[in-house]
């Protein structure tokens, strides 16, 4: 081949080239994905794409006022994986300039659904009509209705014109920003948060909710509700306690360099100690890790010790202990976090590690442990920032309580 019959050859790979690497962007702006819950169903989520100088890409996804960034991408040819900034799902399949198509993975719960984003500025949910009630104020919900594992809850919503925003809280933490619309007589709630899949679709009226709930393809449950201002939940401080015959709460679980930590750990003298009981897997565990990280900040000097005990669905020890790596260098968590189990986040066996309590009701649960080892108080469940009044409610008890527990003198030997 002749000296122009290369420099042919050549322009056409360096064309072809750039060609291929334009394919192989990503628009940048609004887009709308889509999880199938169901054959039939499918939760709607918005989120904008955005490029920095370096060419990696940022996912910013909106679920009313809560914004979730994500930057961890990988591409091989078409193939993409998008990774959730602390929870271990990840997004995983094909795309092109406009489209996204694969599936939302849990490896370590064996959950896979079907997933697909669009470009484009489009409704989270079309609303077809006006809306023909307004669901603004509380609702008394009940989920898995006519079951012997009906729970309660409580729907707190806000409503302009179509749009709708809230959440449900139950005993044990809350459902997350819910985003949607009131059309007609159908009310229609979706949350993604990167570890939860949330769906509510429900017919109303001024004064009943009858519906149903989509957590991913794993689970469906009837709800039903009814509107009543005056309506609360029992108090979280009061579902969990010591059983009787013991007057003291323990624990001895490995930390990452696989030392047996306990109570008597020289970091707990003389301290105020708050065990969290929690898993990286938990939205409510990582609101209140949050919240816990912020108050640390804020009072360095207290006499204050915090400790996590994980409850993984990882399925070994390596992987369990790489979540909490990865939990505690996102949100920079200033406290150490043991391994209490892994392979399953089933309560009965975490009960099983914890005897001392009546039952592990929820994650997050936080025991308060005052300068003598004695628990002043177990808190269940955590009601997050999209709980608005009781979410302010919660940092005004909490700020109490530790300022009273601080100030107390520790015991003194005679």
């Amino acid at each position: 081949m002749n000296k122009i019959g290369l420099a042919i050859v050549g322009l056409v790979v360096i064309l072809t080239s750039c060609v291929n690497a334009e394919k192989n962007k990503l628009n940048v702006g609004d887009w709308l994905g889509k999880i199938e819950v169901s054959e039939s169903q499918q939760l709607p989520f918005e989120f904008t794409l955005s490029q920095n100088v370096d060419g990696g890409y940022e996912m910013k996804v909106f679920n009313a006022e809560e914004v979730i960034t994500i930057d961890e991408f990988t591409f091989n040819g078409d193939s993409i994986d998008i990774r959730m900034p602390i929870f271990e799902g990840h997004i995983s399949g094909t795309y092109s300039a406009n489209e996204i198509t694969g599936e939302f993975i849990e490896e370590s719960k064996g959950r896979k659904v079907p997933f697909r984003a669009t470009y484009g500025t489009q409704d989270r949910f079309e609303a077809e009509k006006d809306a023909a009630v307004n669901i603004s104020g509380i609702w008394e919900t009940y989920f898995k209705v006519n079951t012997e594992d009906e729970y309660p809850a409580k729907g707190i919503f806000m409503q302009n014109g179509n749009k709708v925003k809230g959440t449900f809280r139950t005993k044990t933490g809350d459902y997350r920003y819910l985003d949607g619309v009131v059309t007609g007589d159908s009310m229609k709630l979706s949350a993604f948060d990167g570890s939860h899949v949330f769906l509510f679709l429900a017919q109303v009226t001024d004064s009943t909710l009858d519906g149903k709930f989509y957590s991913g393809k794993h689970a469906v449950q009837e709800f039903m509700g009814a509107r009543n201002e005056a309506f609360e939940l029992p108090d979280s401080n009061d579902l969990t306690y010591l059983r009787e015959g013991y007057d003291k709460f323990d624990f001895s679980f490995p930390n990452s360099d696989g030392e047996m930590v306990n109570l008597d750990d020289p970091m707990f003298d003389d301290k105020v100690v708050l065990v969290q009981i929690m898993g990286t897997w938990c939205t409510n565990c990582l609101d209140e890790t949050r919240f816990y990280v912020d108050f640390i900040k804020n009072n360095p000097d207290m006499d204050l010790q915090f400790v996590g005990l994980a409850f993984e669905y990882a399925k070994t020890e390596e992987k369990a202990f790489e979540g909490i790596k990865r939990l505690k260098e996102r949100e920079e968590v200033p406290y150490p976090i043991l391994l209490a189990q892994y392979g399953t986040s089933n309560k009965q066996k975490a009960n099983e590690k914890l005897p001392m309590l009546n039952h592990i009701l929820s994650y997050p649960t936080t025991i308060y442990i005052d300068k003598t080892g004695e628990v002043r108080k177990i808190h269940t469940g955590f009601n997050g920032p999209a709980t608005g009044d009781k979410f302010v409610e919660f940092k005004k008890d909490f700020n109490k309580i530790i300022k009273e527990l601080t100030s107390e003198a520790p015991e003194t030997e005679s």
